[in-house]
């Protein structure tokens, strides 16, 4: 872990800086920072437009009644390709375009589910669903203590400020 942190903060910028000061001997200065620039804007309208549509599969996902796992990684790849795109500097941007272009963010998503398969552990809810800790074979559910039913009622605020109980002045 030390590694990877030394990796991120010291050897990505240093190797962002020698690129960017590579392509502004060989463009200008002016050029560069124009395209630094423009490479910012187009990723941050690449980054609202695939994560727009991210959040309508997972919706439809939801509303399909269906587990949205394939969206949920979606949608982290996409923050992550984002954020890279929004830095400063060329090599973060090719990593954030990668990660934003659905062909080569499917390959990623693939890359990290063969990486994190049996490396976490889903549990249960109790009464959630089936399985072990699934609602008893009867199909009831049980009466817990903590099980409520109410109702609410909006008290329009007195002249004095002060709240009150519905129903009129109690207690």
């Amino acid at each position: 872990m030390p590694l990877l942190l030394i990796l991120l903060f010291i050897v990505v910028p240093i190797a962002e800086l020698y690129v960017i000061i590579q392509v502004g001997q060989l463009i200008g200065v002016v050029p560069t920072l124009v395209l630094l620039l423009a490479d910012a804007v187009l990723g941050s309208m690449l980054l609202k437009h695939e994560g727009r549509g991210a959040w309508r599969r997972f919706n439809e996902a939801l509303a399909g009644r269906r587990f949205p796992g394939r969206e949920v990684a979606d949608g982290a790849l996409i923050i992550v390709g984002g954020t890279l795109l929004l830095t400063p500097g060329f090599i973060t941007d090719i990593f954030g375009l990668f990660l934003l272009l659905p062909p080569t963010r499917a390959v990623t998503r693939r890359l990290l589910k063969r990486f994190t398969i049996g490396r976490f552990t889903v549990v249960g809810m109790p009464g959630g669903g089936p399985g072990p800790f699934g609602p008893p074979s009867g199909g009831q559910r049980p009466n817990r203590d903590y099980d409520f039913e109410g109702s609410a009622e909006e008290v329009p605020p007195q002249g004095d400020g002060e709240p009150r109980l519905p129903g009129g002045d109690r207690g």
